[in-house]
């Protein structure tokens, strides 16, 4: 069971990452930090072109150290109602990704099925309504027969296929956004874990810097109709300081207070994220 719960943590652990771009990264997008790519063959093997999903046995002893994850305490529910707007649809739905992964961490798995139904509905108003139904009646047959194992490959394979089909659309920016949703959630869950029990080491693992820089250019990059939205701008500013709490002096160790702000501007991310536009 240990080893079944590290392989998922795993697998949330790669939503805490941004997407992978093979090509050279795009004007005005940071690169993303070399510890956190797959290694060539393994893109190659994977057969994929401008975007893949970020290795995950590359975070697995990351998020391996912050058990036990707080999973009740930030326990989130889907709306009820779907937004028109495909951005909006889109960080939702790595919200809901990461959700799927930490209701295996879980064992909850009489969730599934609503994980399964919110899937198959945000599959359908992004266009990859085929893909993910093939994934949802997936996750359902395996819930019964309590294979956590294959759930959480359908999880993976679901975010790659709902990439794979809004790049194709030409909708990289969504694509891009399944993946930050999905990072603020992790983010979210991994410093409400580390605030609860802190210490030093387990503080340095959520400090990354190089993933908020990372992603406060990647957000910046975005089609100007969604990063300049109040929300996206916030975000923005939000990012660009975490990225400053995130960075440590020589010789210094991280404090509970530095978690404690840290953790409240994750919180803040969440927020903002999680505005619609309709």
């Amino acid at each position: 069971m240990k080893s079944t719960r590290a392989c998922l943590l795993g697998a949330f652990a790669a939503l805490l990452l941004p997407l992978v771009a093979q090509e050279e990264a795009a004007p005005g997008k940071g690169d993303i930090p070399k510890d956190l790519l797959d290694d060539p063959h393994v893109r190659e093997e994977l057969g994929v072109n401008e975007f893949t999903a970020p290795s995950i046995s590359k975070m697995f002893d990351t998020l391996q150290f912050l058990m036990p994850l707080p999973i009740a305490e930030v326990e989130r529910k889907m709306p009820a109602r779907m937004s028109q707007d495909r951005a909006d649809l889109a960080i939702e739905l790595g919200f809901l990704i990461a959700d799927g992964f930490l209701v295996v961490q879980a064992e909850q798995l009489e969730k599934v099925q609503d994980l399964a139904n919110d899937l198959t509905r945000y599959g359908k108003a992004l266009g990859a309504g085929d893909r993910v139904n093939r994934h949802a009646a997936s996750l359902l047959e395996n819930a019964k027969n309590k294979n956590v194992e294959q759930i959480k490959k359908e999880l993976t394979a679901t975010q790659r296929d709902v990439e794979a089909e809004l790049v194709s659309l030409r909708d990289a920016d969504l694509a891009n956004l399944i993946s930050l949703g999905g990072w603020i959630r992790a983010l979210e869950v991994s410093t409400v874990a580390v605030d609860k029990q802190f210490s030093p080491e387990r503080a340095r693992k959520v400090m990354r810097e190089d993933i908020a820089d990372y992603y406060t250019e990647s957000v910046a990059g975005l089609q100007p109709k969604i990063s300049e939205r109040p929300n996206y701008l916030a975000m923005r500013d939000v990012l660009a300081g975490l990225r400053t709490e995130m960075v440590l002096e020589d010789g210094k160790e991280p404090t509970p207070e530095m978690m404690k702000e840290i953790r409240k501007q994750a919180a803040r991310l969440v927020e903002l994220a999680l505005q619609r536009q309709q």
